[in-house]
């Protein structure tokens, strides 16, 4: 094992979107825990977020991709949207190529890699809503 740490973060958003909004990590992170609750409430409430940074980030996130990524039924919580689990998936899979090419790329040069216990694609800082957008 090497002596470094790295963090590979993926962000994603429309070409022409000239914004500082993307899909990030925690955008991600919000949609795995309303796919698990059916709540963005509930979802927002166990990354200890508030409600209103929840849908604020959702919003932003939807406005710098140009697609809805939850359908919302107001007090009957919230869903992916097709689009959104699509897009979730897409991410998740790109992250884990990041993270595998991350590991390569060190290994390479410094022999082992230095993010051994956070195999498995998952970031570090995974949960970390205030990175994700």
């Amino acid at each position: 094992m090497n002596e470094f740490y790295y963090i590979a973060r993926l962000r994603i958003k429309r070409r022409e979107d000239k914004g500082n909004d993307y899909f990030g990590r925690g955008v991600a992170d919000l949609l795995h825990g309303v796919d698990q609750f059916s709540s963005l409430n509930l979802a927002a409430r166990h990354m200890g977020m508030a409600y209103s940074k929840a849908w604020r980030i959702v919003r932003q996130a939807e406005a710098a991709l140009g697609i809805q990524l939850l359908h919302r039924m107001r007090k009957n919580g919230s869903t992916l949207t097709a689009e959104g689990r699509k897009m979730l998936e897409a991410y998740e899979e790109a992250e884990q190529a990041a993270w595998a090419a991350a590991d390569a790329v060190m290994e390479r040069y410094y022999g082992g890699t230095g993010n051994e216990q956070d195999q498995g694609g998952t970031a570090p800082e995974q949960g970390n809503a205030g990175d994700g957008l």
